[in-house]
């Protein structure tokens, strides 16, 4: 059985490092079982939020959205690189003048290997401004419409609702569910735990392609709120 991971709130709070107890924990759980990882992050952003320790020991770490794989300790596998058309930068550009939310930090349009992240407050916010974006659109829904208008607009190009303030865009099919490509090579069943399974989520590709090719059986799918329903369907297993 393998165990895959998506990190923000999964096995982490929104963008902020691991609970020191449930780390403890989890760094046994690593040691005894088969762990992927599998995030919008870089290298660098997981490496702070789970320790270097947790990052070297899991047999794969997927990141930017499966764009980049690291094993064997942290050495680079593959990669696969995306530039954004000009056109759908500044239709970014236009959504973030367009936009009823009053607070904006910077650090708006991040450019990843493989995807692009675009948030309207900016990456450069703090907690409270997290989560005050988080609150509003929660109510608003201006992620979700945002989303549903750039793949309606451009269907090469996926765009999905990560982390807490953010949208993940990448090349059509180059999203999470890239695991799923060496997973299924050697049929390996596996339990994949992420707070954004619903459709138009960043974790939703994984159970939507299972779905497709029908691989569900004899796999799990948890749909988590946070870090702690991971952590509790987690010491049920050891």
């Amino acid at each position: 059985m393998i165990y895959i991971f998506d990190i923000d709130g999964t096995l982490t709070p929104s963008r902020n490092p691991i609970n020191p107890v449930f780390k403890t924990f989890f760094q046994h759980f690593v040691k005894n079982n088969r762990v992927w990882l599998v995030t919008g992050s870089d290298k660098d952003k997981t490496i702070e939020q789970l320790g270097i320790d947790i990052w070297s020991s899991v047999e794969r770490a997927y990141q930017c959205a499966g764009n980049q794989l690291y094993m064997n300790g942290g050495e680079l596998i593959r990669e696969h690189k995306f530039e954004l058309p000009t056109e759908y930068e500044n239709l970014l550009d236009k959504f973030l003048i367009q936009s009823h939310f009053g607070i904006r930090t910077g650090n708006h349009i991040e450019k990843r290997l493989g995807l692009t992240n675009f948030s309207i407050v900016g990456r450069n916010c703090n907690q409270k401004q997290r989560d005050e974006y988080y609150k509003w659109d929660t109510e608003f829904q201006e992620r979700k419409d945002m989303v549903e208008c750039l793949n309606r607009m451009y269907p090469n190009i996926e765009a999905a609702i990560g982390g807490q303030i953010s949208i993940d865009i990448y090349a059509k099919g180059k999203n999470k569910s890239q695991i799923l490509d060496d997973i299924h090579r050697w049929d390996n069943n596996y339990e994949f735990f992420g707070d954004h399974l619903q459709p138009g989520g960043n974790d939703y590709p994984v159970l939507e392609r299972a779905e497709l090719e029908n691989k569900t059986e004899g796999n799990s799918y948890h749909s988590v709120t946070c870090w702690e329903d991971t952590f509790e369907i987690l010491k049920s297993k050891v």
